[in-house]
C-alpha cells in the first residue's frame, strides 16, 4: 500500500513567509493586487453546502459488515505452518487435525467491509449498494448521533447495483428523494459517506455527464465529487438538498479515486427498492434472445435504409422470442415503439417490463420489416438479491449445515451406489469435519439415494438431536456425528 504523507505545518508557514518576502522584491508584485481582489470576489461566489451537510448529514449512515468463520484448534498435516514452527522457532508443533482439515470448535465473527448509505423513511428503510453487503453474515448501520443496529437485509439487486436494509428504529431523520430526470450536466451536487471508514465525509463537484452506459440496466450518473472506497452506498445531493443518486462506482487505474465517479439514479433506485419491500426480489422482462452490435457494413449487405438496430444472435428454445416467431439474424428496429441504437437500448427495454406484458417488436428481415406481437417472459431472478430469502429456505432444508447436489454418473460409477455429494458446509456438519467434496451415503440409518430424497429426510429430523451420517472420503466411510448447534 502507499504511504501517505503529512507535511508539518510548521514548514508550510515558512515557505508561505519566504514565497511573500520574494514576491514583495518584484515590481510586478503591485500590479497583482487587482487580480487578488477580483480573485475574493469570486470565492466569495462559490456555494456554500453547510446547510446542506445540516439538512441531509443525519439521515447519511455508515455501514459495517462481518463475516462469520469457523475458528479451529490446529494445522492439518501438510500445512506448510508445521515447518515454520520447526525450523525457525525451536517450538512443539500445534497439536495436528486430521488430515487435510482442521476441526473446527467456534465461530468467530470478523470484519469485512465499510460502506455507507442513507435513510429513506423515518421507520428505518435504508439505502445502500448491492456490493456493499455482499457476502455478508451480518450487517450493521451506524447513524450520526453514534447509535448502531443490527440491520435486516430486506434484498438486494446486483443487476442495478441495488440493496434495501431494515433498521429496527422510529422517529429517523431521513433524506428528501429529488427527480434524476431533470439533473442537468454543470450542476453542484455533494457526496456524504465514510470513504475508507472516515465518517460523514464532505465532498463536492459538478454533473458531468448523464446517462453514461455503464451497466445493462442503469445509465448511471457522472461527476467529478471525490468518491472513494467506502463512499458506496452514500447519498448524490443537489443544491436543493435532495437525493438525485447512489454513489456506485468510480473509474480507477489504481483502486483510488481519479477525477470521475458514477452514481445510480435515484429515480431507478426507488423503482428497484419499492420491489424489493414488496417481494424481497425485483421482477425483469425475459425476451430470451442474444443480441449483438450491427455494423455499418453488415448494414449496408442486408439493405437497411441506415444503421439502426441490434442483431438478434441467438434465438433461445422455448423463449418468448420463439414463441413469437422471431430468427437467428433478425434486426431488432423498434420495441413497443421505442427506436433501438445498440444492445442495452433493447436489454433496458425489455427488463422494465413485468412478465406476461404484452410488447411489439419491428424487426428487419429479408428485406423488408416486419412486426411481431409477443409476450414478455420473466427474467431468472438474481440469486443475490433473494439473499435472504433463499437463506432461510436453506437453513429449513438444510438445518445440519449441508448442501448437497446430485452424484455425477462418473461419481456413481466410483462410489457403485446412491449418496449425494457435499457441495457446502456450515454450523454442525463444519464442526464435525465434514468438507466439500465428501459423500453422503447414509443419514441415520437410511441410505441416501439423490439430493431430493436427503432433502425430504433432513426435513423430517429434529433439529434439538443429534443425527449421524455416514461419510466418504478417499475410499474411507465413517460415520460421522452432528450435533445441534447451540
Amino acid at each position: 500500500m502507499k504511504e501517505n504523507k503529512l507535511f508539518p505545518l510548521k514548514k508550510t508557514i515558512v515557505a508561505f513567509a519566504v514565497l511573500s518576502g520574494l514576491a514583495g522584491a518584484f515590481p510586478l508584485a503591485s500590479h497583482l493586487m487587482p487580480q487578488t481582489h477580483a480573485a475574493s470576489a469570486a470565492v466569495a461566489g462559490l456555494p456554500d453546502f453547510t446547510e446542506l451537510v445540516d439538512k441531509v448529514g443525519p439521515a447519511v449512515v455508515n455501514i459495517r459488515t462481518t463475516e462469520k468463520i469457523q475458528a479451529g484448534n490446529g494445522f492439518a498435516e501438510e500445512d506448510p505452518a508445521l515447518e515454520f514452527f520447526r525450523r525457525f522457532w525451536g517450538m512443539p508443533v500445534p497439536k495436528a487435525a486430521p488430515k487435510k482439515r482442521s476441526t473446527p470448535q467456534h465461530e468467530e465473527e470478523i470484519p469485512r467491509g465499510v460502506g455507507s448509505g442513507f435513510i429513506v423513511s423515518a421507520d428505518g428503510y435504508v439505502l445502500t449498494n448491492a456490493h456493499v453487503i455482499e457476502g455478508a453474515s451480518e450487517v450493521y448501520v451506524k447513524l450520526t448521533d453514534k447509535r448502531e443496529f443490527k440491520a435486516k437485509v430486506v434484498g438486494r439487486d446486483a443487476k442495478t447495483d441495488v440493496a434495501v436494509l431494515k433498521i429496527e428504529a422510529k422517529n429517523l431523520p431521513k433524506v428528501n428523494v429529488g427527480d434524476s430526470s431533470k439533473v442537468r450536466a454543470g450542476e453542484w451536487v455533494i457526496a456524504i459517506g465514510s470513504p475508507f471508514d472516515l465518517e460523514n465525509t464532505v465532498t463536492a463537484g459538478i454533473v458531468s455527464a448523464k446517462a453514461r452506459d455503464t451497466g445493462d440496466f442503469v445509465p448511471l450518473i457522472q461527476t467529478d465529487v471525490a468518491v472513494n472506497p467506502g463512499n458506496s452506498g452514500g447519498p448524490l445531493i443537489n443544491m436543493r438538498g435532495e437525493v438525485i443518486g447512489i454513489n456506485s462506482q468510480i473509474y480507477s487505474r489504481s483502486g483510488g479515486y481519479m477525477g470521475i465517479s458514477f452514481a445510480i439514479p435515484i429515480d431507478e433506485a426507488i423503482r428497484v427498492s419499492e420491489q424489493i419491500k414488496a417481494g424481497g426480489k425485483v421482477s425483469r422482462g425475459r425476451l430470451g434472445v442474444r443480441i449483438a452490435e450491427l455494423s455499418k457494413d453488415i448494414a449496408e449487405q442486408i439493405g437497411l435504409p441506415k444503421v439502426q438496430g441490434v442483431v438478434i444472435a441467438q434465438v433461445e428454445p422455448g423463449s418468448p422470442a420463439e414463441k413469437a416467431g422471431l430468427r437467428d439474424g433478425d434486426v431488432v428496429l423498434k420495441f413497443n415503439g421505442q427506436v433501438i441504437e445498440k444492445p442495452v437500448d433493447l436489454t433496458r427495454a425489455v427488463g422494465a417490463l413485468k412478465p406476461d406484458t404484452k410488447a411489439n417488436i419491428s424487426v428487419w428481415r429479408n428485406g423488408a420489416q416486419r412486426e411481431v406481437a409477443l409476450v414478455i417472459g420473466e427474467a431468472e431472478t438474481d440469486k443475490t438479491a433473494q439473499k435472504a430469502d433463499k437463506k432461510s429456505k436453506k437453513e429449513i432444508a438444510n438445518s445440519l449445515g449441508l448442501t448437497v447436489t446430485d452424484l455425477s454418473e462418473a461419481q456413481k460409477r466410483d462410489l457403485q451406489s446412491g449418496g449425494v455429494v457435499v457441495e457446502a458446509v456450515d454450523g454442525a456438519a463444519a464442526a464435525a469435519g465434514i468438507m466439500p467434496g465428501d459423500y453422503i451415503l447414509s443419514l441415520n440409518q437410511l441410505e441416501v439415494k439423490d439430493a431430493k430424497q436427503f432433502a425430504a429426510i433432513v426435513a423430517k429430523l429434529d433439529p434439538k438431536k443429534a443425527a449421524v451420517v455416514l461419510v466418504r472420503r478417499d475410499r474411507v466411510s465413517q460415520f460421522v456425528l452432528l450435533k445441534p448447534q447451540q
